[in-house]
């Protein structure tokens, strides 16, 4: 089976959980019989791993025709895209672009990231789209998260192929119902268009089905999971005297990071031998600097930016507790990776991964003194820790990528009538 997909992130350079949870089932579902995965991505750096799957870069993708000799184009993307198939692509050049600002390559100049033009990256993303539909063979689109939703409705309507939209968060879950009617009505238009909806849990499923009024028999679950870390036993707690609870991710309104901030004052009330750490950036970290200044608690309170590769783990591994207070997680796989290195979890009942997580703790994100008096709990009971360390990393061991891609192929299956 040939899927053509998009997304908007690849490790090793990731932005959020989307690449992350993208790499996760991709590999696991290009290790079953039979499966060829063409994943699109706006800009690769050309260190992906593509040993179980092929990667085409939007950015090297001809959308209007300009003459160049086959040296020119090696001399200019030799080192990313073969020649010969960027004159293979440019003959997918059915329609003008020209109004679009191309390069001497006729090619579109992504950023691989979420600048502030975003949604004219979004729209010229449609434009890649359509060359490689016209091109590639394939039997099923498969699009995540709603940056991709208009490419992969112009791929539907090009190759007459099944749509699967992958629900990874919804503009109600960035915004706490504060909605932008633009990525609503997206998104809206993704799922309509669709032929099937996955989403990341069943919080998102219902948000889907109440919000965008789709078919409740066309929305279905499959959770995430976590990839296994093979060096898992080379992240070791650094000897310290103050225990260290940590938050990681975004810090935007959606993970709640006022919360953990107003927690941690409550906990240092009672117990001055802690340490609170903030890893990560987004919109709200000078409110959370300034707010942890008003709480007085910033001679315990540190900020380390953004975080990758290692260091998220070895951040994790040195933390007695981790924090996970979102308002409203589609999913959140930063507490599944946290016990990986049998670090104890603490999780807002409002994200998904709480349907599937038995050995975290299980907190309201608005419950300032629960989390605390969690908190105080497992730093003050090694029992409680050690019980957490221990039934947590066994727990998380057992949630795999290759069942997540069983369910998917499954789909896939059941829309070409197998």
């Amino acid at each position: 089976m040939k899927v053509l997909m998009f997304g908007w992130e690849f490790p090793p350079h990731i932005l959020g959980g989307l690449g992350t949870a993208s790499y996760g089932l991709v590999k696991a579902m290009a290790g079953k019989p039979d499966m060829n995965i063409t994943f699109v991505i706006p800009k690769p750096h050309g260190d992906e791993d593509q040993s179980f799957l092929k990667i085409i870069g939007a950015s090297y993708v001809p959308v209007v025709w300009k003459e160049n000799d086959w040296n020119y184009v090696n001399e200019r993307i030799g080192w990313i895209m073969n020649p010969d198939e960027y004159f293979w692509l440019r003959n997918g050049i059915k329609y003008d672009f020209r109004r679009i600002y191309t390069n001497d390559l006729g090619c579109i100049e992504f950023s691989g990231r979420y600048p502030e033009n975003l949604l004219e990256e979004i729209s010229n993303y449609e434009a890649v789209a359509s060359v490689l539909a016209h091109q590639l063979s394939f039997d099923v689109i498969h699009s995540h998260d709603w940056l991709t939703y208009p490419a992969g409705i112009f791929a539907k309507q090009i190759s007459g192929k099944p749509l699967v939209v992958h629900v990874h968060a919804t503009e109600f879950d960035r915004s706490r119902g504060n909605v932008n009617p633009i990525v609503y009505d997206i998104e809206k238009r993704g799922m309509d268009a669709a032929n099937h909806i996955i989403t990341v849990s069943n919080l998102t499923r219902n948000i889907v089905i109440e919000k965008y009024f789709q078919d409740p028999k066309k929305v279905t679950t499959v959770h995430n999971a976590v990839e296994p870390l093979p060096d898992v036993d080379s992240y070791v707690k650094t000897p310290r005297r103050d225990k260290i609870v940590t938050f990681l991710g975004r810090i935007t309104m959606q993970k709640g990071p006022e919360y953990f901030v107003e927690a941690a004052e409550r906990v240092l009330k009672k117990n001055k031998k802690v340490r609170f750490v903030m890893a990560g950036n987004g919109d709200m970290m000078l409110d959370m600097i300034n707010l942890a200044a008003k709480r007085r608690i910033t001679d315990r309170f540190h900020f380390t930016g953004f975080l990758k590769g290692r260091q998220v783990y070895q951040m994790l591994a040195d933390s007695d507790v981790y924090i996970m207070p979102s308002v409203s997680e589609p999913f959140g796989i930063s507490p599944l990776e946290a016990m990986q290195v049998g670090t104890p979890t603490i999780i807002s009942k409002q994200s998904g991964c709480s349907e599937i997580l038995t050995h975290s703790i299980k907190i309201d994100y608005w419950d300032i003194d629960g989390m605390a008096d969690a908190v105080n709990a497992i730093i003050r009971n090694p029992a409680m820790y050690k019980s957490l360390h221990e039934l947590g990393r066994e727990e998380v061991n057992n949630i795999r990528w290759e069942d997540a891609g069983e369910k998917v192929i499954k789909i896939y299956n059941s829309l070409l009538g197998k």
